[in-house]
């Protein structure tokens, strides 16, 4: 079975059909539960994100991507590769990035995802071994099934550097 796959299975809702929402109302109503959004769900139901750093000028860049999240206190963490171009981008003062949240299947260059309630954020980079272990039991959490055999590879990736933790918030 395809990770893709996996998250379809444990995906708990479709962003699809409510193109009307914002990252804002969907974090308020995960942050606040008590608190009446109208929602009928919240980020954290949400599978994947997808991500792209945006240039000083504020255009995106060619470089996209969908990636597991967890969200945490208005915080979306990501995962990724130490090389790709979202954890370079932070590395080279453009900490700016527009976050799609949803799955509208396969990655492709059809751009479906632009469709999906979108928000600017600003991301950093989580060093703390304490924080990073917090998180990744966020993500074992949040994707239990796929973690029998990413989160070793998240581990290792973090401790060897071949992965980092980045941090979004809204700006």
């Amino acid at each position: 079975m395809k990770r893709r796959d996996l998250l379809k299975a444990s995906a708990a809702s479709s962003l699809l059909a409510l193109p009307g929402l914002t990252l804002p109302g969907l974090m308020r109503a995960a942050e606040n539960p008590q608190e009446p959004t109208g929602l009928p769900f919240t980020i954290d139901e949400s599978a994947l994100i997808y991500l792209t750093p945006l240039h000083r000028d504020g255009s995106e860049s060619r470089c996209q991507a969908e990636v597991w999240f967890v969200h945490q206190g208005g915080e979306v963490m990501v995962v990724t590769a130490s090389d790709a171009w979202r954890a370079r981008a932070i590395n080279r003062g453009l900490s700016a990035a527009r976050v799609w949240i949803g799955d509208v299947g396969v990655w492709n260059s059809d751009a479906r995802y632009k469709a999906l309630p979108s928000v600017e954020m600003t991301g950093d980079t989580i060093t703390d071994e304490a924080t990073q272990s917090e998180v990744l039991e966020l993500f074992g959490d949040k994707y239990t099934l796929e973690w029998v055999l990413w989160g070793p590879r998240f581990r290792k990736g973090l401790a060897d550097g071949s992965r980092v933790m980045l941090r979004y918030r809204l700006t």
